[in-house]
């Protein structure tokens, strides 16, 4: 969602300084591995700070046409995100694509072990009776694409520049647009 849908807000080293967390750890980790009282209240400053974040989303290029275009066509959709299930709603009413997921198949945190775990993309495949190779993860960071690996469903990579993560991804596009283009069957797929 946050980086794919929209366009990229989030200052992670800012968000580790302010909790305390080493540079380049991983936040949600971090905080799990935290007594429960610091624990609640890292993810209590997380929320409030994300739920700005996500009031003042804006879409990443070609993302709402690619939601509504897939939608149209009887896709089925879901939202796998490392962020909170209430602020992905949020997020989602701010680009104007609440009605496009089913509050099933909204994701966050709070419901399976956040990505690079396999656990949310298992959920869907076994939710929707699909096997993994049908699906499709459209994602913008090492942790969408690892996730995507490990459950056995391709990767889509958009939002990054090329070279980004090599190997992980079995699609490289420059945006939603470009996949768009690409399942439209106007543009080879990268």
């Amino acid at each position: 969602m946050d980086g794919t849908l929209t366009e990229p807000v989030h200052d992670f080293e800012l968000i580790r300084r302010e909790l305390g967390i080493p540079s380049g750890a991983d936040i949600l980790h971090h905080l799990a591995g935290l007594p429960p009282p610091q624990a609640a209240a890292g993810h209590a400053w997380l929320v409030h700070h994300e739920r700005a974040l996500a009031e003042a989303a804006t879409p990443a290029p070609g993302a709402v046409a690619l939601v509504r275009a897939l939608q149209t066509a009887g896709c089925r959709l879901g939202i796998l995100t490392r962020n909170a299930r209430e602020l992905a709603h949020v997020t989602l009413a701010a680009i104007g694509l609440a009605d496009c997921f089913a509050e099933v198949d909204i994701v966050g945190r709070g419901e399976v072990e956040p990505k690079p775990s396999p656990a949310g993309l298992q959920a869907f495949a076994a939710r929707w009776a699909v096997a993994p190779a049908a699906m499709r993860m459209v994602g913008d960071h090492y942790y969408d694409l690892a996730a995507a690996r490990a459950a056995g469903v391709p990767g889509v990579l958009v939002n990054q520049p090329d070279g980004a993560w090599p190997g992980l991804a079995e699609y490289r596009l420059r945006d939603c647009g470009e996949l768009l283009a690409c399942w439209q069957g106007r543009a080879p797929a990268g």
